[in-house]
């Protein structure tokens, strides 16, 4: 039998079709082939058509079965991961009413910040385990001060994920843990949190009826599946958030185990066993995918929001796209650990929640005409984005999350061995490379929550460990001397 796992992400949308004895995927796919549009009308600002997800996901889904050469009756359950802190919002007729507020939008950062201080720090640290920030709730509020006659249409709102699930099976639902990472879950009630909802003024209807993040949370339609080549009625059994879900498909599930991710953003994620959260909110804490009533478990997430989006733009205006990613790798490659000097703030996507929401923009410092060229570019680029890893992993050290192996797929930036060896060299830990990615895990997840796998053991009997990459001693002290120049620099431009 078949899984399928779908990972809605803002630069594309992939599915994977993952078999469920060897644990092996059959056949995956991504569209669009280029980066999906993000419409940025004013700055800090980025958007997504909701339905744009939906049409690429369909040919994403049409091609894995293609490549895996299987009938569409052999997938029994659907999984789905997403892109977090997205806001969709639709009428009582599921109709998108506007653009959805993706992730990496910071429009609502004042808003949540007044309200941190109007509800109360520590008010709202002990129920949200957050500042309100600029998370789902805020932009919603934004959407009802700026947007009065939209917002008055909304029948229900909904995470990226819940939107998919919407379009296959017509039904409208949520998780528990997709809404404590809007910043609608009190922890201590264990319910939709009455205090977000009363501050803000929304209504509870608003928000979807809630099921498990692993269990049947709907059944894809008789057109839906019509149109995919699927069995009607197969269920949607998991759905979560991006960044849980990475940690899921490398099998972190339990205190102290570390997860890393680098795509358009990076993300080092930590599992603890208690309520644990940063008092100034750089990092964040939410309900973890295994997280219940019986046995806490909090995922707590550093983000940055400019990782491989910074290679990217590298790749396209200090490359002018003549280089590939392995090549531009390959010359980073050549130039010695701190890159001659050069470092680069990789903060240019927006407001960095590790740094207290603040907004400094991506700087280059140190830049000398006569010694640097493109291959140092490359390097620090990548270099200034393990630094910003490393400054948040020391955030998360202060709340008693330390890393002693990092576990990430073999993908996106962990593809550079500059990359990964600085990593490894600045957190001293050593880093184990999967083959997994996210539409893997939510397949794997669906396993779960259909009973197909009795358990997380067997879900993940088939991960394979494709490589271990160890501190370099003799290059340590180079990569510890580059960082501290990076924090002098990144300190002067907090201080402004």
């Amino acid at each position: 039998m078949y899984l399928l796992g779908i990972d809605i992400g803002s630069s594309s949308v992939k599915a994977s079709i993952l078999n469920g004895e060897t644990g092996e995927i059959a056949g995956s796919s991504f569209y669009p082939k280029s980066e999906m549009t993000i419409i940025a009308a004013k700055t800090g600002w980025a958007e997504q058509q909701p339905e744009l997800w939906w049409e690429n996901l369909k040919l994403a889904i049409l091609e894995a079965k293609s490549l895996a050469r299987i009938s569409g009756n052999q997938i029994i359950a659907v999984g789905i991961s997403y892109q977090m802190h997205g806001l969709v919002i639709v009428d009582k007729d599921q109709q998108v009413l506007r653009p959805s507020i993706i992730w990496c939008d910071s429009r609502a950062t004042e808003i949540g910040n007044k309200a941190f201080m109007e509800i109360g720090n520590q008010a709202c640290l002990n129920s949200l385990l957050n500042s309100p920030g600029n998370f789902t709730a805020s932009k919603l509020k934004w959407v009802k001060e700026n947007e009065p006659s939209v917002y008055e249409k909304i029948d229900k709102i909904m995470l990226p994920g819940d939107f998919i699930a919407m379009k296959l099976t017509g039904e409208i639902r949520t998780t528990a843990s997709g809404l404590s990472e809007g910043m609608f879950w009190d922890f201590r009630k264990n319910a939709v949190s009455d205090l977000v909802l009363d501050y803000y003024g929304f209504r509870k209807e608003l928000i979807p009826e809630l099921v498990d993040t692993f269990g049947i949370q709907g059944h894809v339609s008789a057109t839906v599946a019509g149109e995919l080549g699927l069995k009607p009625g197969i269920p949607v059994a998991y759905r979560a958030g991006d960044q849980p879900n990475n940690a899921l498909s490398l099998n972190v599930l339990n205190p102290g185990e570390i997860a890393a991710t680098a795509g358009t953003s990076g993300v080092v994620y930590g599992v603890s066993g208690e309520v644990k959260y940063d008092p100034q909110s750089r990092v964040n804490t939410f309900a973890h995918v295994n997280h219940s009533g019986a046995a806490d478990r909090l995922g707590v997430l550093l983000c940055i929001n400019g990782t491989g989006i910074l290679n990217s733009w590298m790749n396209k205006n200090a490359g002018n796209k003549s280089y590939s990613y392995e090549q531009m790798n390959a010359m980073a490659a050549a130039v010695p650990a701190g890159s001659d000097g050069l470092s680069i703030l990789p903060f240019g996507n927006g407001a960095e929640r590790v740094l207290g929401n603040r907004n400094i923009g991506a700087q280059m410092c140190g830049v000398d005409f006569n010694r640097h060229d493109q291959r140092h570019l490359f390097r620090a680029a990548q270099e200034g984005i393990v630094f910003s890893f490393k400054y948040g992993m020391d955030i998360l050290k202060g709340i008693g999350i330390e890393a002693k192996v990092i576990r990430a797929g073999k993908a996106n930036m962990f593809l550079s061995p500059v990359f990964r060896e600085t990593l490894a060299n600045i957190a001293g830990v050593t880093i184990e490379l999967y083959n997994t990615d996210g539409s893997a895990g939510a397949a794997r997840g669906a396993g779960v929550g259909a009973g197909y796998y009795a358990s997380f053991d067997e879900a993940f009997a088939g991960l394979k460990k494709l490589d271990i990459v160890e501190p370099n001693l003799s290059e340590q002290d180079k990569v510890n001397q580059a960082y501290q120049i990076w924090q002098k620099n990144l300190d002067k431009f907090i201080e402004n």
